[in-house]
């Protein structure tokens, strides 16, 4: 069944799916009022990053559209039938992917076939507590690795990191928050609730229709039980094929040799150019751009603030003497993406903004760009699974409630931990 053409995006659409890009593009050319453009300005852009970034992301895809993520998570969760170890499955798996495929990617691939599996298995209540802890399990626990978050890969490369120091850096805050994660999902998923009102919701899943409004990925999670709608990317997956599977490993670790500055940046984006344009452009189209362009207004932004002198006197000793404080609390306004490439150029102090731009990714719903994803595809839940309005567990509000609690208290949390212990 084909779909209908698509529509251009209005303006307005453009902006709303765009926002973060159509902000950090303001804030880059605010900028320029205060440092004219001038022949520094190509010295802004850290070519590495933004290489490393697109193999990342463009492996990921099309690992993605061909349904490994997909496939390898579907096989975890299904060997699990408790509401508790359902929830730790795919609260852990997400953590995993996004160890391997960014947070973000971790997310749009875990969220709706998370929904989904819920409302299947009658555990419709508990959308809301693991759509947050997978939120928290994305943010925190890709940490661990130079490429879990688009933050640690332009900070690995701006201070030419090695992997040994990033890792001793990264293993507190991230034990912390996987012995938290575990304990929140054990806690929220073994609570009472009203499974009388889930049953009800939940019965006739199977003749459920998503609406054309839903996106590709929850559609995609609801799977024969929904009729496909348009969308940019065909519904089934590609079959898996040891080719492809062989040839996107070999991509993987090119990826990784090129993160661990192995092998030059421009090697590894021309291989991941060339065999994706040859074995599925599809993967080339669903790469983040956004995110790239994004980088770019940030490095212009960061750039322009660096060379104005009375911010330099100010931030210089302010994250000298608290780094991971300064970092973290700039997370919560600005998020933690941008936090890291404006304040590294304040400091020559990497630790304490490694881990203060990490843990900020929990606190409010912008400490990172992710969680925004998670807010989006909660409010799409209602309108993929129409049975689940009478359940009072899938409101805004509370979801909105707990999102908060959650997160501040895991901030706090991992403030105190790594503050005493350095």
């Amino acid at each position: 069944m084909k779909g209908r053409p698509l529509k251009p995006l209005s303006p307005i659409a453009f902006l709303r799916e765009h926002a973060v890009l159509a902000v950090s593009a303001v804030a880059a050319v605010a900028s320029m009022v205060a440092v004219p453009p001038d022949g520094a300005y190509l010295g802004y852009f850290d070519g590495k990053t933004l290489g490393c970034l697109f193999c990342v992301l463009a492996v990921a895809s099309a690992l993605r559209l061909m349904g490994a993520f997909d496939r390898a998570a579907r096989t975890v969760i299904a060997r699990f039938g408790s509401p508790r170890s359902l929830a730790l499955a795919l609260v852990l798996t997400t953590a995993a992917l996004s160890c391997v495929a960014t947070n973000d990617m971790a997310l749009i691939m875990m969220l709706p076939l998370s929904a989904a599996t819920l409302v299947g298995a009658g555990r419709a209540r508990l959308i809301p507590a693991v759509f947050v802890l997978q939120s928290l399990a994305a943010n925190l626990c890709g940490m661990i690795v130079p490429f879990g978050n688009p933050q640690n890969l332009y900070l690995y490369s701006y201070y030419g990191l090695y992997l040994g120091d990033f890792l001793r850096t990264m293993a507190l805050p991230f034990t912390v928050s996987v012995v938290g994660v575990v304990t929140a999902t054990w806690w929220l998923a073994g609570r009472p609730g009203r499974k009388k009102a889930s049953a009800e919701a939940t019965r006739g899943i199977t003749t459920a229709k998503a609406p054309a409004s839903s996106t590709p990925a929850a559609r995609a999670a609801i799977g024969a039980a929904a009729e496909p709608a348009t969308a940019p990317v065909p519904r089934r997956p590609m079959p898996l094929s040891r080719r492809r599977l062989g040839a996107y490993g070999v991509l993987l670790a090119l990826t990784l040799l090129a993160v661990f500055r192995v092998l030059p940046i421009a090697v590894a984006v021309a291989a991941v150019a060339a065999t994706l344009a040859a074995l599925d452009r599809r993967a080339l189209a669903a790469v983040d751009w956004s995110l790239l362009a994004t980088f770019a207004c940030f490095f212009v932004f960061a750039g322009n603030l660096a060379r104005i002198p009375e911010l330099a006197a100010w931030l210089g000793p302010l994250m000298d003497d608290h780094g991971l404080v300064i970092s973290a609390g700039a997370s919560q306004v600005i998020s933690n993406v941008p936090a890291a490439v404006l304040l590294s150029h304040f400091t020559d102090a990497w630790q304490p903004l490694l881990v203060g731009v990490n843990i900020g990714g929990a606190g409010t719903l912008v400490g990172s760009l992710a969680s925004l994803i998670t807010l989006q595809h909660f409010t799409s839940v209602r309108k993929v699974f129409p049975q689940t309005r009478d359940v009072p567990e899938l409101s805004t509000g509370r979801f909105l409630g707990l999102f908060t609690l959650l997160n501040v208290a895991f901030l706090v949390i991992l403030l105190v931990a790594c503050g005493l212990c350095g």
